[in-house]
């Protein structure tokens, strides 16, 4: 066998034959001058001999191949496939964020949601492929479930245009109708498309054209993934729509890019450059039937076989029910891969919250946490020919990773450390996380914008609070019923506390249960005082990687004309804060661009504030509280609720890069071990099987997601 070994390995085929094999019973050990004398149609002739008679294995030049044209349908179907990746990652991409900002869900309602979505995509392929194999054909199938993909993608576009849909509750009705449209429309259309795309060609003739086919196909794919990964974040933050984040652009666009993909692929239809053909009737039918009839039989007859499959023999047939057999071998090594789909496609989900706890910028340009998901797509063309002629080749000459198997098994296992690394970063991660309020506690944050020292004695709390003028000081303070009255005792250091200020020492305030209070210690006119803030303090960083800010102010109203508000100017953006009925009070909080802000009242520049990604801050405008009938000078103070994200998001590269390799070792290895391993006519089934493994995966993150076993992200 040794004179097949230079061809195989010219056509990057080796594996696929078992040199060893004891099935093959021809002698091949003739001479090397038996071997000078075979011709190319004994060459093809013995290929048949092997079990493979579609394969050729002579000159690529040979005149047989040059007779038939490279079919130009090809094209259409690469940029029709181009179009819909684009349109469904880039979708994708953001749909996490999306559920938490705009729908309002929890994160992990938001994981449910989105995973119970992913696991859909991945069922509904076995429909299309029923559809397509006995009733429509594949182009019907692809055609008329693509107008199902685009109605999907307008819909839940037209969801998110938050001035139309101002009921959340329709607005979630609707989002999940387009998701469920995007679901049958995807996974419809996905077992179909490379199949169509390989009815094209003519075989066996032109079988190494098919292959560059397949190659440039995934190309596609990955090259549709890379760029709406990093174009729909970039219309989701940097396009303001009525206010707000353009979700309803961003999912527009790839509705649109749906929409050329179909007429693409109508061009062609219209050109008549597709070779169609006809449904030939789906297997499954016959594998579900073979499968039923030989438990029927062996539980009603007391007859022994050496396979209990055998019993389907007399209605099926003996070459059915060996590939069967082959069959269920397959999938009993598929009870691995879910477990590795629940971890791969975490990346839209879990990965892109933990990088909105993290820090973006890099330089004057600042990184979107959803947009950290083209790093997949990116490292999937880069390490592909890389795996392809380096690692493998080189461990294949130290006897390493010459099989599919332990490839598979190296992956799973670089998947799991590449959990071990996001748990990891997740550790350092929970030194900027907000604080956490048990039942039985409320929190206060003590503002003291007085010009003097001041020290607080809180009933209920362990220990007295002393704060510097204009200083902040947070307590978690124990309650024993959701609203309940604590008594404050303030001691002032009269010194430095201003004129015409006349102080009290005792005052109440109201503190509720799991709520983050702010208490402002200041002073009304001329008395003092101390206000509880309504509203509380907004503990949560941003989920879209900004920075939350809001105005506290104690301002004379009679002085400050009705219209006034505060205005912060950044490099990038403007906000403004209005001012309530009350003189002392404070506004609700607003996500801002991380900047510098210079902070005005009309025309009137106050100071300066600079808040960072990730943080949430009050900032603080009051009147100067030294010179009581002085209206016009302000002071401007920024106080932390919550830190700023200062852990880098490049810290993801790694656990990014480890699952990118583990995804060529893994899935790669898998899907092509499972097209070489299964007999021909189980072919089709084991890619429906394949994809359906993916749709548990999700199932697995969906189950651990609801039931809630662990109350630490790391863990």
């Amino acid at each position: 066998m040794t004179m097949y070994r230079p061809l195989l390995e010219e056509e990057g085929r080796c594996e696929e034959w078992d040199f060893t094999s004891s099935e093959y019973e021809v002698d091949f050990n003739e001479s090397e001058e038996d071997e000078e004398i075979w011709t190319t149609d004994q060459l093809q002739e013995s290929t048949k001999l092997l079990g493979n008679d579609e394969k050729t294995y002579g000159d690529p030049e040979q005149d047989t191949e040059k007779k038939a044209k490279y079919p130009k349908s090809v094209f259409f179907i690469v940029g029709n496939e181009f179009c819909e990746r684009f349109s469904y990652y880039g979708m994708k991409a953001i749909l996490i964020l999306y559920l938490t900002n705009q729908l309002r869900f929890s994160d992990d309602t938001s994981t449910v949601i989105y995973h119970v979505w992913s696991m859909l995509c991945y069922f509904t392929p076995v429909l299309g492929a029923i559809i397509a194999d006995a009733w429509l054909g594949r182009f019907k199938t692809i055609f008329y479930i693509s107008i199902i993909y685009v109605l999907g993608n307008t819909v839940l576009s037209m969801s998110a245009i938050t001035p139309m849909v101002t009921d959340l509750t329709l607005q979630k009705v609707l989002s999940f109708t387009g998701l469920f449209l995007i679901a049958l429309g995807t996974g419809g259309i996905k077992p179909c498309v490379s199949a169509f795309g390989g009815d094209q060609f003519v075989l066996p003739q032109q079988e190494r054209q098919l292959s560059q086919f397949f190659f440039v196909f995934y190309f596609s794919i990955n090259a549709g993934s890379l760029l709406s990964t990093f174009v729909t974040p970039i219309l989701r933050d940097d396009v303001s729509c009525f206010g707000e984040d353009c979700y309803s652009l961003a999912f527009g666009v790839p509705a649109i890019l749906m929409l050329v993909a179909v007429v693409i692929l109508l061009i062609g239809y219209l050109t008549r450059l597709y070779k169609i053909v006809p449904p030939q009737g789906t297997i499954l039918k016959e594998v579900s039937g073979c499968i039923g009839e030989a438990l029927k039989k062996k539980i009603k007859s007391e007859e022994k076989k050496k396979h209990w499959l055998d019993h389907a023999k007399e209605k099926y047939g003996e070459d059915l029910v060996a590939d069967v057999k082959v069959l269920l071998k397959i999938l009993l090594l598929y009870i691995p891969l879910p477990f590795f789909w629940a971890l791969f496609d975490q990346q839209g989900s879990r990965w892109t919250l933990q990088a909105t706890c993290m820090d973006g910028t890099i330089g004057s340009w600042t990184i979107k946490p959803d947009q950290m998901q083209v790093i997949n797509p990116l490292l999937i063309l880069i390490l592909i020919p890389v795996f392809d002629r380096g690692v493998y080749p080189l461990l294949a000459r130290c006897n390493l990773f010459k099989r599919q198997l332990p490839r598979m098994f190296t992956g799973g296992v670089l998947a799991g450390v590449a959990f071990v690394l996001s748990g990891c970063l997740e550790l350092k991660l929970e030194d900027t996380y907000p604080i956490e309020i048990n039942a039985g506690q409320t929190h206060v944050t003590y503002i003291n914008s007085l010009p003097c020292d001041v020290n607080i004695t809180t009933l209920g709390s362990e220990h007295d609070i002393f704060l510097k003028p204009f200083g902040s000081h947070a307590d978690y303070i124990s309650v024993s019923s959701k609203n309940q009255d604590f008594s404050l005792e303030i001691k002032y250091d009269f010194e430095n506390c201003g004129n015409g200020i006349s102080y009290a020492d005792s005052y109440n305030v109201t503190l509720m249960e799991e709520i983050a209070h702010v208490v402002l210690v200041t002073a009304d006119g001329n008395v003092s005082t101390v206000v509880n803030v309504d509203p509380p303090n907004d503990v949560e960083k941003s989920e879209e990687g900004l920075s939350k800010l809001r105005l506290l102010y104690n301002i004379d109203m009679d002085a400050v004309p009705l219209e006034s508000t505060v205005t912060i100017s950044g490099s990038v953006k403007d906000y403004t804060f209005d001012f309530g009925n009350l003189s002392i009070s404070g506004t609700d909080f607003q996500e801002v661009e991380p900047d510098s802000y210079e902070v005005h009242i009309g025309d009137q520049q106050l100071g300066e504030i600079e808040v960072k990604i990730g943080g949430v801050y009050n900032f603080l405008v009051q009147q100067d509280l030294t010179d009581p009938d002085s209206n016009e000078v302000y002071t401007v103070t920024l106080y932390q609720v919550t830190p700023p994200n200062s852990v880098h998001m490049l810290w993801l590269i790694p656990q990014y890069f480890i699952l990118t390799a583990s995804e060529i070792m893994f899935s790669i290895t898998g899907l092509e071990f499972s097209f070489t391993q299964a007999p021909a006519s189980m072919k089709s089934v084991l890619q429906a099987a394949w994809l359906l493994t993916v749709s548990f995966g999700n199932l697995i993150v969906v189950i651990i997601a609801e039931a809630k076993f662990f109350e630490r992200q790391v863990s």
